[in-house]
């Protein structure tokens, strides 16, 4: 037996383990995501091989498809917490945020939502819907979509987040603003007197973060795909892209926008939402830059 050796104090090694663990302890958990909502049109940007050109526009009505977007957190293209079971899109090139009617083709229902992000990247998909909004549209796939800027909403919005144009707050026409004046408490109020063209009645809109799930149901108009690749003042310029589209069925359209004659390059129709995807892919690997799907 060894004398004097030294015995382990039991206190001490509990000591020593509760150091140890303290200094392994995780790091708290990272700040909560604050949202910082703001107007955003951006720089031209790169996706997928392809290029974009954002634009402001409040009179956006198109067709194409839409697709269901993955649900995803973090903070969209105009500094929102991105909510997958809120009525939420995203689009390439509007300004954002805007407010858009979706109209799902197939079956004629139709619901708004909020455009506040970038997306989708593939250039055959018109937007990007939230699973949300694909859900009360019945969409679970690609679908034939009409999508329409509210062009009122929207620009209640761009004022309301600031950061955009400004414009002229509308004022109400005094022939048709009317006024109900108070009766004693208990009556109904007296008779509706016509107010004076001196009086004007300022329209305020104020839009809900969170849109309100109201479905409206209209008719299906699923209509035939076709490619919309360019449209040119002069017939010349219009027939050498249809050239390049040769073995899709490019044809050249001739119509009037006012006085002016124009002349738009089109192909198809395909049978297909494949179809057209397939060849829009074509397209592009052409130098048909401009190509889009549209739904007619």
């Amino acid at each position: 037996m060894i004398t004097g050796a030294i015995r382990p104090s039991w206190g001490g090694i509990f000591a020593a383990i509760l150091a140890f663990a303290g200094c392994t302890q995780p790091p708290p958990p990272p700040p909560p995501l604050q949202a910082h909502p703001h107007y955003i049109l951006g720089a031209p940007y790169q996706a997928a091989g392809h290029w974009y050109y954002p634009a402001e526009s409040y009179t956006l009505d198109q067709t194409g498809i839409a697709m269901v977007a993955p649900a995803s957190t973090g903070l969209t293209a105009d500094g929102e917490l991105a909510d997958a079971t809120a009525l939420t899109a995203a689009m390439q090139t509007i300004q954002l945020p805007a407010i858009a009617e979706v109209t799902n083709l197939e079956n004629g229902r139709q619901i708004d939502v909020r455009v506040n992000d970038r997306g989708p990247a593939d250039p055959a998909r018109l937007i990007a819907l939230s699973p949300r909004a694909a859900l009360l549209l019945q969409i679970t796939g690609p679908a034939r979509v009409r999508v329409r800027l509210d062009t009122q909403l929207s620009h209640a919005l761009t004022e309301q987040i600031g950061g955009g144009p400004k414009l002229a707050i509308a004022t109400a026409a005094p022939s048709t603003v009317t006024a109900q004046p108070l009766g004693p408490p208990g009556s109904n109020g007296g008779p509706t007197e016509l107010v004076g063209p001196t009086a004007t009645q300022t329209t305020v809109t104020t839009v809900p973060a969170r849109l309100p799930e109201s479905i409206r149901q209209g008719w299906a108009e699923p209509g035939a795909l076709y490619l919309r690749a360019g449209k040119f003042g002069r017939f010349n310029y219009a027939n050498v892209l249809a050239a390049r589209l040769s073995g899709l069925g490019g044809t050249v359209l001739r119509s009037r926008e006012g006085r002016q004659e124009v002349y738009e390059v089109r192909a198809g129709p395909f049978a297909t939402i494949a179809q057209a995807d397939s060849a829009l892919r074509d397209a592009l690997a052409r130098g048909v830059v401009d190509a889009r799907i549209s739904v007619e």
